[in-house]
């Protein structure tokens, strides 16, 4: 490998080592220690200041320095628009000591943004090429900075429990961290396309201490996030994810805003976790959010048939248990008060929820 020199500052080093990492895709620069501490801090100067790294230059500089090139079979698009950044950063409404978790850091672009805001930050990149970048261009922050080097699909909550105590405010034990209040509240990132769907649902699904996620996705994936009933983007995806969260924000990004430029376009969602509640305002028992979520493959199975005909297909072919349901779908209908002639794609996520408590009294029972 060529001489690892800080590009910032000519100076000659990798930087320190960064405990553990993961996933993919965002770009950033090499800093050295004097250009990092003289960047404004949030909070001294109001909106975020973004991050040195997210311009052209810096970002093909880093690269360079590293012997290192975009890697297609990662999904890798190096953000490089500072405001981007910032737009980001506002969205996500971050302040100093938030405990944010990244996945895809690439060379430290977003997550040299969040850092300078004051946030604690546990990032999983999968590249271990980057995990020598990321050790120089955040390794001034190496105590609010933690890297898990790994499948972002395969990360779970104790490794992040684990991997949060070290960039804890105070000192914390493993086991103490969620009472300590270390463990990651926001999910902040430029994603990964291929995997971003998969990775933003089974998040809420698993991580009940993430409240919020602002993250990049490719627009038809935002597309389907932000879709509304009656609509042609409105799909199972979309319900299953209404379940845990709602949009609080939207806006679009351009391929001229990456290095390499996607062939696709960008935008970058807000999702904030919602607490489900039934009419009298009890919390809704995870045991329903799921059978909802079965309900809502069902109706989508065959987009264009009634949630007769569709659920009728979809049980019927899941073996002698699916045949036994499909049996008793008529039920399941009429106990959640739904027109079975409708369509999947009118039906809400209330009466999603509807059938799901429907279909747990009637099968379940």
């Amino acid at each position: 490998m060529a001489d690892q020199r800080n590009v910032l500052t000519g100076s000659a080093g990798r930087g320190a080592g960064l405990g553990s990492g993961v996933a993919r895709r965002q770009g950033g620069p090499a800093h050295g220690e004097a250009d990092v501490a003289a960047a404004p801090q949030a909070g001294e100067g109001g909106a975020p200041s973004g991050s040195p790294l997210a311009n052209p230059k810096t970002t093909r500089a880093v690269l360079e320095a590293f012997g290192l090139s975009a890697k297609y079979a990662l999904g890798q698009n190096f953000l490089v628009n500072n405001d981007v950044v910032k737009k980001i950063l506002a969205l996500a409404d971050i302040h100093p000591n938030d405990a944010v978790l990244e996945v895809g850091p690439g060379i430290g672009t977003l997550a040299l943004g969040l850092l300078q805001a004051g946030a604690r930050v546990v990032a999983v990149e999968r590249d271990d090429d980057l995990v020598p970048v990321l050790a120089q261009t955040c390794g001034t922050f190496a105590d609010r900075f933690t890297l898990i080097s790994g499948d972002a699909l395969d990360l779970t909550a104790d490794r992040l429990r684990q991997a949060a105590a070290a960039n804890a405010p105070r000192p914390a034990a493993a086991e103490s961290c969620e009472a300590a209040g270390v463990l990651p509240s926001k999910f902040v990132a430029n994603l990964p396309y291929g995997v971003a769907a998969t990775l933003i649902l089974d998040y809420f699904e698993r991580f009940d201490f993430l409240t919020s996620a602002t993250v990049m996705v490719q627009k038809e994936v935002a597309d389907r996030i932000a879709a509304v009933p009656g609509t042609k983007n409105y799909g199972a995806y979309t319900v299953k994810l209404r379940l845990y969260a709602q949009v609080e924000g939207k806006f679009l990004v351009g391929p001229g805003n990456f290095m390499p430029a996607p062939h696709v376009d960008s935008a970058v969602v807000r999702l904030v976790r919602r607490q489900l509640c039934d009419e009298k305002g009890t919390p809704v028992p995870p045991e329903d959010v799921r059978a909802a979520a079965l309900m809502a493959d069902a109706a989508f199975a065959s987009r264009r048939k009634t949630l007769a005909n569709s659920c009728k297909t979809f049980f019927s072919g899941r073996g002698a248990a699916g045949k036994h349901v499909a049996a008793q779908l008529s039920r399941v209908f009429e106990a959640a008060a739904i027109d079975p002639r409708r369509r999947g794609e009118t039906l809400d996520c209330e009466e999603f929820l509807r059938l799901g408590r429907a279909y747990r009294a009637v099968v379940e029972a």
